[in-house]
C-alpha cells in the first residue's frame, strides 16, 4: 500500500514539473512573438501563435478545470487560428482573440460567468505596470538555479540598462551616435525593442491575468436560478403595490398585443402588396423594416424582463400575465419570420450581398433571444439566464463568420443568376477569386478576367518580398 502511494505521489510530482511556471510561459511566448514578426507582417504568424498559446494553456490548466466548456473553447481557439491563418481577416482575428480570452478565464476558473471576460482583460490591461512591478507574485521566489541567476545578473540587467541609456545618450551627442554609424547592422533596434515589449504585455496579461475580488462579489448576479429570497412578493417601487404592478403589467401586455397585431398586418401589406417603384427603394425600405423589427424585439424582451425580473415568475396570481406574454412573444417571432421572408425574397429578385447574410444573422438571433425569453418565463429563470445565453450564441455568430468563406458563397448564388452585379463581386467581395477565374474562362469574359487578375496582382505586390509567416494561405492557393 505504502509502495502504491509512493509511486502516486511519485507521477503526481513528474506530472506538475511538466507545467512551466508562469514566468517561463511568458518569457517563452514573448520570445516566440519576437520570431514571429520580426521584420514581418500579420499573416500565418498569428495562426501560429494562437496555437502555441492554445497549446501551453492547455498543458498548464489543473484537471478540475478542463470542462467540456474549456475544451471545447481550445478547439475553437486552434480552429480559429487556422482561419486566420487561411483569410487573414478581421472576423477570424476577433475569433482568434476572443476563444483565446475565453479559454484564459476558463482554465483559471470554471465558477465565473463568462460575461466577465471583457471586463477583467480591460482591467488587466490598465494595471498592467502596477502587476508587473510585483514580482513575486510571477517571478520565482526560491530555488532558481545559479545558471539562470547569473544570466539574469550578468547578462539581462545590465544589457536592459545598457540598451537604454545608449538610446538616451545617442540622442543627446551626435558624435556619440556616430560612432556606432558606420558599422554595418543587419538588424531594426527599434523594431525588436517594440515587438519584446509588445510582446511581454501580451503574454503578461494573459497568462498573469489577475481576477479581482470584485468580479468573485458580483458573479452571483449572473446566477440563472433565482435564489428563495428572491421568490418573496415585493413590490418593485413604494408607490405601487404588488396587485397594482401585475395589474400594470397585464394591462400593458394586452394592449401591446393588439398594437403588435396591428402593426404585423400593416407591416405584412407594405412588404407582400405594395410594390416599391425601384430596387433602390426596395432595399431602403427592407432595411428600415428590418431595423424596426430588430428594434421591435430587443423593447418586447426588456419589457418581459422588467416584469419577471423577480417574484412575478413564481405568483399563483400571475398566470394572465405569463400567457399576455408568450402571445407577446409569439407575435413578434412572427414578425421576425415575415421580415425573414421579404429578406429572402429580396435575395431571390436582387441576389445575395454580405448586408442581406448580416440581415438573416440578426434576425436569427432576434428570434434565439425570444426563444430564451419564453424558456425563462416557462423554466422560471433569471434576467441573467437571457444574457448567459445569449453571450455564447453571439461568441458562436462571430466564429461562423469566421469559419465559412462567406464570400464564396455569394459570389456562387449569384453566379447561379442570369443577370448579377459584375463590379460588386469583383470589388466587394472577398476570397472568390478562384470562382470568379473559372467563371470568366468558362464565359470567355475577358473584361472580368483582366479585372481579376488586376486585384491578385495588388494583393501580390502589397506581400511582394515577405516570407511565408507573413503570407495569407487562401491566395498561395490561387495559380
Amino acid at each position: 500500500m505504502k509502495t502504491f502511494v509512493l509511486i502516486s505521489n511519485l507521477k503526481l510530482q513528474i506530472s506538475n514539473q511538466k507545467f512551466m511556471k508562469t514566468y517561463q510561459q511568458i518569457l517563452l511566448t514573448t520570445a516566440l512573438f519576437v520570431v514571429l514578426f520580426y521584420d514581418e507582417n500579420a499573416g500565418l504568424n498569428i495562426g501560429i501563435l494562437g496555437i502555441s498559446v492554445a497549446l501551453l494553456t492547455l498543458f498548464k490548466t489543473k484537471e478540475r478545470n478542463k470542462t467540456r466548456t474549456f475544451l471545447a473553447l481550445f478547439a475553437t481557439s486552434v480552429l480559429s487560428s487556422v482561419a486566420f491563418a487561411w483569410y487573414g481577416d478581421f472576423p477570424s482575428f476577433l475569433a482568434l482573440v476572443s476563444s483565446l480570452f475565453l479559454l484564459a478565464l476558463k482554465s483559471r476558473t470554471k465558477e465565473l460567468k463568462s460575461l466577465f471576460v471583457i471586463p477583467i482583460f480591460a482591467v488587466n490591461f490598465f494595471t498592467f505596470i502596477c502587476r508587473f512591478f510585483k514580482f513575486d507574485q510571477w517571478l520565482p521566489k526560491r530555488n532558481t538555479s545559479r545558471t539562470l541567476q547569473k544570466l539574469i545578473s550578468v547578462v539581462l540587467i545590465p544589457a536592459f540598462f545598457i540598451i537604454i541609456f545608449f538610446a538616451i545618450y545617442s540622442s543627446g551627442s551626435e558624435h556619440f551616435a556616430n560612432i556606432f554609424k558606420n558599422w554595418e547592422w543587419n538588424f531594426n533596434f527599434w523594431q525588436f525593442f517594440v515587438l519584446s515589449v509588445l510582446g511581454f504585455f501580451l503574454s503578461f496579461n494573459y497568462f498573469n491575468f489577475a481576477v479581482e475580488k470584485f468580479f468573485y462579489k458580483q458573479n452571483h448576479y449572473l446566477k440563472n436560478d433565482f435564489l428563495n429570497e428572491d421568490k418573496i412578493a415585493k413590490p418593485t417601487y413604494s408607490f405601487l403595490s404588488i396587485d397594482a404592478e401585475r395589474t400594470s403589467g397585464i394591462v400593458s401586455l394586452l394592449a401591446l398585443n393588439v398594437l403588435l397585431l396591428i402593426f404585423i398586418f400593416t407591416f405584412n401589406y407594405e412588404q407582400f402588396v405594395e410594390i416599391p417603384i425601384t430596387p433602390n427603394q426596395l432595399s431602403a425600405e427592407t432595411h428600415e423594416r428590418v431595423n424596426a423589427v430588430i428594434l421591435s424585439i430587443i423593447m418586447a424582451i426588456c419589457v418581459i424582463m422588467f416584469y419577471f425580473k423577480g417574484n412575478f415568475n413564481f405568483d399563483e396570481k400571475s398566470k394572465l400575465l405569463k400567457i399576455s406574454a408568450k402571445i407577446w412573444i409569439f407575435l413578434n417571432a412572427v414578425l421576425v419570420f415575415s421580415a425573414i421572408a421579404k429578406n429572402s425574397e429580396y435575395v431571390v429578385n436582387f441576389g445575395l450581398t454580405y448586408k442581406r447574410l448580416g440581415v438573416y444573422a440578426f434576425l436569427i438571433l432576434s428570434l434565439i433571444g425570444l426563444i430564451f425569453t419564453l424558456i425563462k418565463i416557462q423554466k422560471q429563470k433569471t434576467n441573467a439566464f437571457l444574457f448567459n445565453q445569449m453571450f455564447w450564441y453571439f461568441y458562436g455568430t462571430i466564429l461562423v463568420c469566421s469559419f465559412i468563406n462567406w464570400g464564396g458563397i455569394i459570389t456562387y448564388q449569384n453566379l447561379q443568376r442570369k443577370s448579377f452585379d459584375k463590379d460588386y463581386l469583383v470589388r466587394e467581395v472577398n476570397f472568390n477569386e478562384k470562382q470568379l477565374l473559372k467563371y470568366a474562362k468558362e464565359n470567355k469574359d475577358d473584361e472580368m478576367k483582366t479585372d481579376i487578375i488586376l486585384k491578385l496582382l495588388d494583393i501580390d505586390n502589397r506581400h511582394f518580398g515577405q516570407t511565408f509567416l507573413s503570407k495569407i494561405l487562401y491566395y498561395e492557393t490561387i495559380e
